[in-house]
Protein backbone atom coordinates (compact mmCIF):
# COMPACT_ATOMS: atom_id res chain seq x y z
CA UNK A 1 0.00 0.00 0.00
CA UNK A 2 2.57 2.33 -1.04
CA UNK A 3 0.21 4.24 -3.02
CA UNK A 4 -1.68 7.72 -1.36
CA UNK A 5 -4.74 7.17 -2.54
CA UNK A 6 -4.51 3.32 -1.45
CA UNK A 7 -4.07 4.64 2.00
CA UNK A 8 -6.96 7.55 2.00
CA UNK A 9 -9.28 4.72 1.28
CA UNK A 10 -7.78 2.40 3.93
CA UNK A 11 -8.26 5.11 6.74
CA UNK A 12 -11.93 5.70 5.02
CA UNK A 13 -12.54 2.41 5.48
CA UNK A 14 -11.23 2.40 8.70
CA UNK A 15 -13.07 5.17 9.75
CA UNK A 16 -16.93 4.03 8.21
CA UNK A 17 -16.03 0.62 10.41
CA UNK A 18 -15.12 2.80 13.71
CA UNK A 19 -18.19 4.44 12.79
CA UNK A 20 -20.29 1.51 12.76
CA UNK A 21 -18.83 0.11 16.27
CA UNK A 22 -19.59 3.71 17.96
CA UNK A 23 -23.37 3.43 16.50
CA UNK A 24 -23.46 -0.34 17.85
CA UNK A 25 -22.27 0.72 21.25
CA UNK A 26 -24.01 3.66 21.77
CA UNK A 27 -27.31 1.49 20.78
CA UNK A 28 -26.79 -1.33 23.35
CA UNK A 29 -26.17 1.02 26.09
CA UNK A 30 -29.20 3.13 25.47
CA UNK A 31 -31.81 2.98 28.43
CA UNK A 32 -34.46 2.36 25.55
CA UNK A 33 -32.75 -0.89 23.99
CA UNK A 34 -31.36 -1.74 27.46
CA UNK A 35 -35.41 -1.80 28.94
CA UNK A 36 -36.89 -3.41 25.34
CA UNK A 37 -34.35 -6.36 25.79
CA UNK A 38 -35.42 -6.96 29.28
CA UNK A 39 -38.89 -6.87 28.19
CA UNK A 40 -38.58 -9.16 25.48
CA UNK A 41 -36.83 -11.76 28.37
CA UNK A 42 -39.40 -11.05 30.56
CA UNK A 43 -42.23 -12.21 27.70
CA UNK A 44 -39.87 -15.21 26.57
CA UNK A 45 -40.29 -16.33 30.17
CA UNK A 46 -43.96 -15.94 30.25
CA UNK A 47 -44.50 -17.24 27.08
CA UNK A 48 -42.31 -20.49 28.10
CA UNK A 49 -44.00 -20.81 31.24
CA UNK A 50 -47.07 -20.39 29.51
CA UNK A 51 -46.64 -23.60 26.77
CA UNK A 52 -45.21 -25.57 29.93
CA UNK A 53 -48.57 -25.48 31.60
CA UNK A 54 -50.90 -25.01 28.99
CA UNK A 55 -49.38 -26.97 26.07
CA UNK A 56 -48.17 -25.64 22.56
CA UNK A 57 -50.54 -23.94 20.11
CA UNK A 58 -48.73 -26.08 17.66
CA UNK A 59 -48.67 -29.42 19.58
CA UNK A 60 -51.95 -30.67 19.09
CA UNK A 61 -52.00 -32.95 15.41
CA UNK A 62 -55.99 -33.12 15.66
CA UNK A 63 -58.12 -30.12 14.05
CA UNK A 64 -59.96 -27.84 16.00
CA UNK A 65 -63.15 -30.31 14.61
CA UNK A 66 -61.60 -33.61 15.70
CA UNK A 67 -61.18 -31.63 18.90
CA UNK A 68 -64.69 -31.75 20.68
CA UNK A 69 -64.66 -35.56 19.42
CA UNK A 70 -61.74 -36.27 21.17
CA UNK A 71 -63.03 -34.68 24.12
CA UNK A 72 -66.19 -36.98 24.59
CA UNK A 73 -63.83 -40.27 23.54
CA UNK A 74 -61.42 -39.24 26.55
CA UNK A 75 -64.64 -38.24 28.89
CA UNK A 76 -66.54 -41.33 28.78
CA UNK A 77 -66.21 -43.14 31.94
CA UNK A 78 -64.51 -41.05 33.41
CA UNK A 79 -66.17 -38.93 36.08
CA UNK A 80 -63.14 -36.59 36.70
CA UNK A 81 -63.02 -35.30 32.70
CA UNK A 82 -66.77 -34.62 32.57
CA UNK A 83 -66.91 -32.70 36.13
CA UNK A 84 -63.79 -30.20 34.09
CA UNK A 85 -65.83 -30.19 30.97
CA UNK A 86 -69.11 -29.10 32.90
CA UNK A 87 -66.97 -26.52 34.74
CA UNK A 88 -65.48 -24.95 31.57
CA UNK A 89 -68.58 -24.83 29.84
CA UNK A 90 -70.31 -23.08 33.06
CA UNK A 91 -67.29 -20.50 32.71
CA UNK A 92 -68.24 -19.83 28.89
CA UNK A 93 -71.58 -19.06 29.74
CA UNK A 94 -71.31 -17.19 32.48
CA UNK A 95 -68.40 -14.99 30.78
CA UNK A 96 -71.22 -14.25 28.06
CA UNK A 97 -73.71 -12.97 30.95
CA UNK A 98 -73.27 -9.17 31.52
CA UNK A 99 -71.75 -8.37 34.29
CA UNK A 100 -73.79 -7.48 37.58
CA UNK A 101 -73.87 -4.39 39.39
CA UNK A 102 -72.37 -6.18 42.58
CA UNK A 103 -69.93 -7.83 40.43
CA UNK A 104 -68.76 -3.89 38.72
CA UNK A 105 -68.72 -2.61 42.57
CA UNK A 106 -66.29 -5.41 43.50
CA UNK A 107 -63.96 -4.78 40.16
CA UNK A 108 -64.01 -0.88 41.16
CA UNK A 109 -63.21 -1.90 44.85
CA UNK A 110 -60.26 -4.38 43.50
CA UNK A 111 -58.72 -1.48 40.49
CA UNK A 112 -58.96 0.87 43.41
CA UNK A 113 -56.75 -1.40 46.18
CA UNK A 114 -54.42 -2.09 42.73
CA UNK A 115 -53.85 1.39 42.24
CA UNK A 116 -51.26 1.69 45.15
CA UNK A 117 -49.51 -1.57 43.74
CA UNK A 118 -49.66 -0.01 40.20
CA UNK A 119 -47.97 3.65 41.52
CA UNK A 120 -45.40 1.07 43.28
CA UNK A 121 -44.63 -0.68 40.22
CA UNK A 122 -44.18 2.82 38.40
CA UNK A 123 -41.80 4.05 41.20
CA UNK A 124 -39.90 1.20 40.82
CA UNK A 125 -39.51 1.44 37.13
CA UNK A 126 -38.40 4.68 37.43
CA UNK A 127 -36.03 3.96 39.87
CA UNK A 128 -34.96 1.14 37.80
CA UNK A 129 -34.23 3.82 34.89
CA UNK A 130 -32.42 5.86 37.06
CA UNK A 131 -30.42 3.19 38.44
CA UNK A 132 -29.66 2.40 34.69
CA UNK A 133 -28.73 6.09 33.56
CA UNK A 134 -25.21 6.55 35.03
CA UNK A 135 -23.92 3.28 33.67
CA UNK A 136 -25.41 4.06 30.64
CA UNK A 137 -23.34 7.39 30.41
CA UNK A 138 -20.57 6.25 31.85
CA UNK A 139 -20.80 3.22 28.87
CA UNK A 140 -21.10 6.00 26.53
CA UNK A 141 -18.57 8.21 27.84
CA UNK A 142 -16.00 5.61 27.08
CA UNK A 143 -16.84 4.97 23.87
CA UNK A 144 -16.15 8.43 22.80
CA UNK A 145 -13.11 8.32 24.73
CA UNK A 146 -11.81 4.96 22.73
CA UNK A 147 -13.66 6.32 19.67
CA UNK A 148 -12.06 9.83 19.62
CA UNK A 149 -8.45 7.83 20.98
CA UNK A 150 -9.19 5.20 18.06
CA UNK A 151 -9.61 8.43 15.56
CA UNK A 152 -6.24 9.99 16.51
CA UNK A 153 -4.09 6.83 16.48
CA UNK A 154 -5.89 6.74 12.63
CA UNK A 155 -4.78 10.01 11.97
CA UNK A 156 -1.29 9.60 13.45
CA UNK A 157 -0.83 6.46 11.22
CA UNK A 158 -2.29 8.26 8.44
CA UNK A 159 0.27 11.29 8.83
CA UNK A 160 2.74 9.07 9.52
CA UNK A 161 2.39 6.98 6.40
CA UNK A 162 1.96 10.08 4.36
CA UNK A 163 5.04 11.48 5.43
CA UNK A 164 7.07 7.52 4.83
CA UNK A 165 5.18 8.16 1.33
CA UNK A 166 6.86 11.31 1.05
CA UNK A 167 10.40 10.44 2.00
CA UNK A 168 10.13 7.67 -0.07
CA UNK A 169 9.00 9.95 -3.46
CA UNK A 170 11.91 12.30 -2.58
CA UNK A 171 15.04 9.75 -2.32
CA UNK A 172 14.07 8.14 -5.78
CA UNK A 173 15.62 10.27 -8.12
Amino acid sequence: MSNPDAIRDDIENTRAELGYDVDALADKVRPSSIAHREAEKVKSRFASVKESVMGSAHSGTSSVTDAGQTAVAKAKGNPLAVGLIAFGAGWLISSLIPASDAERDLAETAKEKAEPLVEKAKGAAQDAAQNLKEPAMDAVNAVKDRATDAASTVKDEAQGSASDLRESATDRP
